[in-house]
């Protein structure tokens, strides 16, 4: 974590350097002197989205505020010292919890490892942002936009998320468990090994979406349309609503769930263990054919 205090004497430091006063600092904000006082004393921190504009009046990145980074602004470029390697890569800390971010625009920033628990997050923008190994925990996310973001490796419990983009995202080896996904845009997104646990997913779009070794477990699938190659998937003790897979091929893929008739299969393929699974649980396997 970082404190406001060594923000504080990093923001004074760099503002120094480039000759700007306080009310100067302020005016190219869009906040008042008195903001920039607090930030300066260590009582008060700018939030992510003002840090970043911060960061670009002052001629440094957003690194040149982690407490590890050692470096100051200088003629708006920034300065290392020595010892340290120029390849090697700071990242910040940041615990962005218990907010109320509503049209904020995180839209390509770089290692945003953020924990976000416990907020409320609406018509927010993470466009192009890295995400991989973010927290969420316990948040209203509605409405956001996460196109093109890399959000693998991360976990998100007990969240409620819905009418979010998640168009192109990359989200292999993501964790959900505890949360509703309702009316989500994920085309093109790649499920490589994403876990859903105990979770609602509901009317979502999943056009061109990558399927491999993603496992649903105690999860309520409705209203969904799977399409495309299913690769070493796991459908365990899951319950299905107006389901269907429309020109599908399936291969290697578990199912054991009570309510396997009420998924339809129209123009699939499958492999001889898998049509197997979907027999031996009463599916309606017409609209399948065995994959030579």
């Amino acid at each position: 974590m970082l404190s406001t205090k060594t923000i504080g004497n990093k923001i004074a430091e760099a503002r120094r350097k480039i000759n700007v006063s306080q009310a100067q600092l302020a005016e190219r904000l869009f906040i008042s002197p008195q903001a920039v006082g607090k930030w300066e004393r260590g009582e008060s921190m700018p939030d992510i989205t003002t840090l970043n504009r911060l960061a670009e009046i002052l001629g440094v990145d957003l690194n040149y505020f982690s407490e590890n980074f050692q470096s100051v602004a200088t003629d708006g470029e920034q300065v290392k010292k020595p010892e340290e390697s120029e390849t090697q890569e700071k990242k910040l800390s940041w615990d962005m919890s218990r907010g109320n971010w509503v049209d904020a625009d995180f839209s390509g920033l770089k290692n945003l490892h953020e924990k976000f628990s416990s907020s409320n997050m609406q018509r927010s923008k993470f466009i192009g942002s890295d995400m991989s190994g973010l927290l969420l925990k316990n948040n209203n996310v509605e409405n956001c936009d996460f196109s093109g973001s890399d959000i693998s490796g991360s976990h998100i419990h007990n969240s409620h998320m819905v009418n979010n983009i998640f168009k192109d995202c990359l989200l292999k080896e993501t964790e959900f468990s505890g949360s509703h996904i309702k009316g989500c845009d994920f085309s093109d997104a790649d499920f490589t090994g994403v876990v859903f646990k105990s979770c609602s997913f509901q009317k979502n779009v999943i056009a061109n979406a990558v399927w491999k070794r993603t496992s649903f477990n105690a999860t309520q699938i409705d209203n969904m349309v799977f399409e495309g190659t299913l690769e070493d998937c796991y459908f365990e003790n899951s319950a299905f609503s107006k389901v269907t897979f429309q020109n599908s091929k399936l291969i290697n893929i578990f199912f054991k769930s009570r309510s396997l008739k009420q998924i339809r299969f129209i123009d699939c393929e499958a492999d001889r263990m898998t049509y197997e699974f979907l027999k031996n649980g009463k599916a309606d396997v017409t609209g399948i054919k065995l994959l030579s």
